[in-house]
């Protein structure tokens, strides 16, 4: 700390004429050497060390200045010196608030004895808290107005001593502190990581909190103690270094939050003071005056002139730190002033609260840190709950009323949250504010994604709309409570249906549930009322509901049996409550009880009074879903008897998909083996089945003669409805002992022409095998018991895959994706049980597609999925179609990757997703992500066949680009340019990431294309190169991911291909090979082959060989990467034939070739290039390939 005065004595304010010029060296106790550096900024090396006492700026004061400065304050005690006395101000925030109180008030008593040191030690106190490892000073001065004085307040660094310093006056002293010029890089103690840093903040808050309380009822009325710290607090907080600036301008308005406590007890004082004077004066009034008046008045007069004095305090922080900090640049300062601001208007609202001081809040509502608004607007919801301080805040809510609407569209979600709970509280205390329009707007937000957001706007809703429609309390006499109660639930039910069709979003019942389960969750819960609404009658008092209410009112009643059994977890809706407390699952589990006992007897009620409407049924049959699979409702035979009955009289009655959909997952619930009722619901699912089963084959019978399909639009509608029944109910049951597979076969055998199935019936008999193919698949553990039986499975799936490959060349678009789909799913899923039996027992046998239903596969994606979208018809720019493209994509990518899961499951050959690779680029946006699964998947099971298929699609483009420009015909849509083709090539090369793992896949590559090339080329004058030597330039993308050694070795296997030719490199056919050769030999990193070109074309001395840098930049590598497991897998690649004796046009050489500057070389251009091989054998190991 600051020297003792017994050793460095400070002049007085007294003796300042004469010591003006003294200077006090504090150098000593925060100028620290390596082996006391325990700074909170301390080294990176160190810093996740624990950090305890030892981590202060100061080192501890010797025991025997500590005993000589002890000596000189009277009247401190040596108990309380015995824990204190070797303890810094700094160090007392490690050690509590109770140690804090103590060296506190031994500092306070040193400041009695000597103020002058013991200012100096509060003043290194906060500047060691800066985190600053540095040296401070202080000069005296007379005057404040000394224009020599100002002249010295600079904050400069000097780069030439490394160092940076700072003057300022802290009155009566000029302070310079000097630091390294890192300082403002390094982690002071306030924005520590973790808790450290935490708790320093809570800590130094303390600190600044006792000082000030202690020294309330004396020195801080001494006109020098505070005067001197707010002057530093002040300098210290306009400083450019951030840790000054941030804890100096904490310390200043923690200071100022101290202060209002001691001018509110200022205030009580003078209140309990003028009670005494008030009593005081009337008995005055009878006597003469008293000693005790005047004493109360004096008493009343010192204690206002101190609280005027502390007032004046705080407007000098308030104007000197806060007016300059609030917009400081660093987030963290503006929030704390804004908090700190909201202390100021609670506790001393007379001086604070006022229109002058809270436009800087709504002024900081617009910052752009998400944080800084969460402050006011959190502030803001303290300040508005408190009923006596609404009257002082009417002129800023009409202000900034609009800017707290718009920020619940804040993009920030807490913000948004609690700005959405400030208005709530707004609506509560002040009935005026919001206007209808404003309302309708923030019910809007009970549809949002976020329920954080949502609940606050569903209490907004229920205390303005729901609860303002609500009858009187007390029901008139005559009416019973329970029809009072029936009145209030029918008014409030009234309430939320008109706002559920005002607000025009008739799709989002559960999320309005949702949003009003935690403030109306009575209301919601109450099923016995609501359902005797809907069962109600009407009369001529009471009209009813009509049918569009009471299928909302249904919507609601099965949204609340779902949120009471499922709580508050929707899709699309985020920020609910994942983990649920014990009290929570007690309540949902009494709930659950409730519910079931209760719609066991009444749903049966409810399907029979709305049978004839298909939207309010498909509702009803969602909520057994929702039952508990044992109560003591499930065991009353009669009551699961009545509900089984209506059931199936309703599923009997309507085929809609809404219906049969919840009644197949109803039943689906009901037949588990854990429900108490699963005997009953499953002889009823299965007295169902049976009865459609029955009919359809009476149906079929009748309809089926001969070859041809006969029957009338009724008799087909009972055919498609029964279809419909068995198919949605075969998605979710096993229907296996019925053998629907045999019935429905003979229907697919049938022509689509004159006399065929409809195509709607051929679409259900399609999805119905599906479905039953695959449950036969899935129980092939019970049933395959013998080799018999998996021989008949194999015949069912041959059967199954020659129906559908018929119905894919069928007319209606509908039954083609869905027999395409049918097969792919079906094949999946037995190469799946493939995969996954037990070979030790009987199982399915393997059964491969012919290559006929192979081709048509391929050929359907083709047509169907890969559509470009100039051939597409609609085009159409309005919503509608929009949404149709959106779908029609949709089904596109279910498609392709229906046909991927085939060849990631290796039913179809690895070779035939090169015709879908080729695509990757050109629908990147549409199908980029399902083709580079495929490719990784089909990398997992065979790196090299994968690699040999990447180079068959590339080898495929090429072609098929040579043939379309040597046809000269019209444009091929299949055929792409030589610039995607080379791009697609780099897009593949791309997916190689690790070069050791894929080293034999990218060897394979080159040595591949290299053949491509030049195998069967004959050299003629006709034909001076080969047609495709093009495609080196695309092979090039791939020599990138080529080792050193390796490129060796693909090197030396271009030479050998190329030994028998004679190139002529100067003729521009031959530069692709020219550009490939350069793209092996630039080894070096960040060359590319195009630099390799140009550099290699500099002029050079005739006596040089032309590959001389070529050789050099191939020694040192003696190894290469093996060939011949490439070689053993490169014969899956399928030979491209194409004959080569037509000769390039030089149009087309232009398309194929790199344009490169014509060669500048004095070369041989007569030799061949195998000459310059010689020269490498010496230098290379050669790998025969």
């Amino acid at each position: 700390m600051i020297p003792d005065p017994t050793t460095t004595p400070v002049s007085r304010p007294s003796e300042q004429n004469e010591n003006s010029g003294v200077e006090v060296n504090s150098s000593g106790a925060v100028n620290h050497s390596g082996d006391e550096s325990g700074n909170e900024n301390r080294r990176r090396s160190v810093r996740g060390k624990k950090r305890a006492c030892e981590g202060s700026e100061n080192v501890k004061r010797s025991h025997a200045k500590a005993s000589r400065r002890g000596a000189g304050r009277p009247g401190s005690g040596q108990r309380r010196r015995r824990h204190v006395e070797a303890v810094t101000l700094f160090e007392v925030v490690t050690m509590g608030r109770t140690a804090m109180q103590a060296v506190v008030d031994d500092w306070i008593e040193a400041y009695v004895v000597d103020r002058d040191s013991a200012l100096l030690d509060l003043i290194s106190f906060f500047i060691q808290c800066s985190g600053c490892k540095g040296v401070v000073t202080a000069e005296m001065c007379q005057s404040k107005e000394d224009s020599d004085v100002m002249s010295k307040l600079v904050e400069e660094l000097d780069e030439g001593a490394g160092v940076q310093y700072k003057k300022f006056m802290a009155f009566p002293w000029i302070l310079t502190v000097t630091w390294p010029m890192d300082m403002d890089c390094v982690e002071y103690p306030l924005i520590q990581p973790g808790p450290y840093g935490r708790w320093f903040h809570s800590e130094f808050c303390d600190f600044v909190s006792v000082l000030v309380s202690r020294c309330q009822n004396g020195v801080i009325f001494d006109s020098y103690l505070m005067n001197t710290l707010i002057s530093l607090l002040t300098e210290l907080s306009d400083s450019y270094v951030r840790a000054f600036r941030h804890t100096c301008t904490l310390a200043a308005v923690k200071l100022l939050s101290s202060l209002v406590g001691v001018a509110l007890s200022l205030t009580v004082g003078v209140e309990n003071t003028q009670k005494l004077y008030e009593v005081e004066k009337t008995k005055a009034s009878r006597q003469q005056s008293t000693p005790r008046l005047e004493r109360a008045q004096k008493k009343i007069t010192e204690l206002q002139d101190k609280r005027t004095e502390i007032e004046n305090m705080m407007d000098t922080i308030f104007k000197g730190v806060f007016l300059k900090r609030y917009r400081d640049v660093l987030p963290d300062i503006r929030s704390m002033c804004m908090e700190e601001l909201i202390v100021w208007m609670k506790l001393y609202s007379s001086a604070f609260l006022s229109d002058s001081y809270l436009k800087y809040i709504g002024w900081m509502m617009h910052d752009k840190v998400p944080d800084v608004r969460l402050k006011c607007v959190l502030g803001l919801q303290s300040l508005y709950g408190d009923p006596l301080l609404l009257p002082k805040l009417d002129l800023f809510t009409n202000r900034f009323k609009d800017r707290m609407i718009s920020m619940t569209l804040d993009k920030d979600n807490e913000v948004a949250v609690q700005t959405m709970k400030l208005l709530v509280t707004i609506s509560k205390s002040c009935d005026d504010v919001l206007r209808s329009e404003d309302y309708k707007q923030l019910f809007q937000f009970v549809y949002s994604s976020q329920r954080p957001l949502a609940a606050p706007a569903g209490e907004l809703l229920y205390s303005r709309l729901l609860n303002s429609t609500v009858p009187e309390s007390k029901p008139p006499d005559g009416v019973t409570e329970k029809d009072a109660h029936m009145r209030q639930t029918t008014a409030r039910l009234r309430a939320l249906l008109h706002f559920y069709r005002e607000s025009e979003l008739h799709k989002h019942v559960v999320y309005l549930v949702d949003s009003l389960w935690d403030c109306a969750g009575a209301l919601l819960k109450d099923w016995p009322t609501l359902t005797s609404i809907l069962l109600q009658d009407p009369t001529p008092e009471n009209t009813g509901l009509t049918r569009a209410d009471q299928a909302v009112v249904v919507e609601i009643l099965v949204a609340s049996v779902r949120q009471a059994s499922e709580g508050p977890s929707l899709a699309g809706r985020s920020g609910s409550k994942k983990v649920m407390s014990v009290k929570e699952k007690k309540s949902q589990i009494d709930d659950c009880t409730k519910l079931t006992e209760h719609f066991f007897m009444v749903l049966p009620k409810l399907m029979s009074k709305f049978s004839r409407s298909w939207d309010i049924v498909a509702s009803l049959m969602k909520i057994p879903q929702y039952f508990l699979p044992e109560c003591a409702a499930a065991e009353n035979t009669q009551v699961v008897s009545d509900l089984m009955a209506e059931m199936g009289a309703v599923v009997d009655h309507h085929s809609g998909p809404a219906v049969l959909e919840a009644a197949a997952r109803t039943y689906l619930s009901l037949c588990g083996e854990e429900t108490t009722c699963h005997v009953m619901a499953q002889a009823a699912r299965d007295s169902l089945v049976q009865c459609w089963t029955d009919r359809l084959t009476a149906l079929l019978g009748d309809s089926l003669t001969g070859d041809s399909f006969s029957a009338d639009e009724e008799k087909t509608g009972e055919i498609l409805a029964t279809l419909k029944k068995l198919r949605t109910f075969h998605s979710g049951h096993d229907l296996s002992r019925w053998n629907l597979f045999d019935l429905l076969t003979p229907l697919l055998s049938m022509g689509s022409t004159q006399g065929g199935v409809p195509p709607q019936i051929i679409l259900e008999v399609l999805q119905c095998l599906f479905y039953s193919m695959l449950w036969n698949l899935n129980a092939s553990g019970n049933t395959l018991t013998s080799r018999e039986k998996a021989l008949a499975q194999r015949v069912q799936l041959s059967i199954f895959c020659e129906r559908s490959y018929r119905c894919l060349s069928h007319s209606n678009h509908s039954v083609r994706e869905q027999a395409f789909l049918g097969v792919c799913d079906v094949l999946t899923a037995h190469s799946y049980q493939l995969h996954v039996w037990d070979p030790t027992s009987y199982g399915p046998l393997l059964y491969t597609p012919n290559p006929k239903l192979q081709r048509v596969l391929l050929t359907f994606i083709l047509d169907h999925v890969f559509i470009s979208p100039e051939g597409e018809c609609h085009s159409r720019v309005s919503g509608d179609s929009e949404v149709e493209k959106l779908d029609d994509l949709h089904k596109r990518r279910n498609l392709l990757a229906a046909y991927c899961k085939l060849i990631a499951h290796g039913v179809l050959e690895m070779s035939t997703a090169a015709e879908v690779f080729m695509y990757y680029m050109k629908f990147y946006n549409d199908f980029g992500d399902i083709i580079k699964e495929t490719l990784y998947r089909t990398r997992q099971m065979d790196k090299i066949e994968s690699a040999c298929t990447l180079v068959l699609c590339l080898q495929q483009l090429f072609v098929r680009l040579k043939q379309e420009q040597e046809s000269g015909g019209r444009a091929h849509p299949g055929v792409q340019t030589f610039t995607s083709i080379k791009e697609l090539g780099r897009r593949f090369s791309l997916t190689f990431g690790d070069l050791i793992k894929y080293r034999e896949s990218v060897v394979m590559i080159h040595r591949n294309g290299i053949e491509f090339v030049f195998n069967g080329f004959v050299q003629t004058p006709d034909s001076a190169s080969p047609p495709y030597l093009s495609y080196l330039t695309i092979l090039s993308e791939f020599s990138s991911k080529l080792l050193k050694p390796d490129k060796k070795t693909v090197y030396s296997f271009l030479q050998k291909q190329t030994a028998e030719h004679v190139i002529n490199l100067r003729e521009e056919c031959w530069q692709p090979l020219i550009y490939y050769r350069a793209s092996l030999l630039a080894v070096a990193e960040g060359e590319d082959a195009m630099s390799y070109v140009s550099s290699d074309r500099r002029p050079y001395l005739p006596s040089r060989s032309p590959f001389f840098k070529q050789n050099s930049l191939l020694e040192g590598s003696k190894s290469a990467c093996p060939l011949s497991p490439a070689e053993s897998r490169c014969n899956k690649v399928q030979k491209l034939n194409c004959s080569p004796s037509v000769q390039e046009k030089t149009s087309e050489a232009d398309l194929f070739s790199v344009p490169v500057e014509p060669p500048a070389k004095v070369v041989n251009l007569e030799a061949p290039v195998h000459s310059t091989s010689e020269e490498m054998e010496d230098e290379t190991v050669v790998v025969d390939l």
